[in-house]
């Protein structure tokens, strides 16, 4: 078993259960059915990356978000849709699937201009009460890793349907403070490997949402 490659979702997935998390990331015998709400988002990403890269028309079912996407294909410097970022352990950027890849990340849009740039993740939830920026964090991290030219970045995670944003932004001082707290996260999940130890982190979703029945916490179906 390894822990490289990882990623902002592979240390929220562990974080948020560990013994879900090795059971659908590491031996991987259950798996998370695809939900409405994933599909949907997938097929939004797509329409916002043909959208973005090749002025395709937009979907009717997603018209709503044509203000939001204008204003990002109207605002100058070089877009980049759905762009892998690959480092290595040291910290060197690499290609996405290198075999020395430590860290894996994709941005749904970055735009370069200049020493500055803009890094994007559209979100399809309904309300912005639980975003998380830290997936902002890590890709800014990465954009500095492979642009040496960047030295601040200002990230936005887009929701669409809801009509709003979050946002932030970081500069190029900042790195060695933030990769220390990212390096903590990594650590601890690393330690789960080392000892192969998955404790159980037990929530009022377990029985009603989570697919590890053999759990004691699930209890069945």
């Amino acid at each position: 078993m390894s822990v490289a490659p990882w990623s902002f979702s592979k240390i929220k997935s562990f974080e948020k259960c560990p013994k879900q998390f090795y059971h659908l990331k590491v031996v991987k015998d259950y798996t998370e059915p695809e939900t409405e709400a994933m599909l949907y988002g997938t097929d939004f990403h797509e329409a916002c990356e043909l959208y973005i890269r090749d002025n395709k028309e937009l979907p009717g079912r997603f018209e709503y978000a044509r203000p939001m996407l204008e204003a990002l294909r109207a605002k100058p410097g070089i877009k980049l849709c759905e762009y892998e970022l690959g480092l290595t352990e040291d910290l060197q950027p690499c290609k996405f699937k290198d075999e020395n890849v430590w860290f894996r990340g994709i941005a749904d849009l970055i735009v370069l201009d200049g020493d500055t740039a803009y890094v994007i993740d559209y979100k399809t939830g309904r309300n912005t009460r639980y975003a998380d920026t830290g997936q902002l964090e890590l890709m800014a991290l990465a954009v500095f890793k492979h642009f040496p030219e960047v030295q601040k970045v200002r990230g936005g995670l887009l929701f669409a349907v809801a009509g709003k944003a979050v946002k932030d932004s970081y500069d190029r001082s900042q790195e060695p403070k933030l990769w220390a707290k990212w390096m903590g996260d990594f650590e601890r999940m690393k330690k789960a490997f080392e000892i192969d130890v998955w404790n159980a982190n037990p929530s009022g979703l377990c029985r009603r949402h989570c697919v590890v029945t053999e759990c004691p916490h699930n209890g069945g179906r």
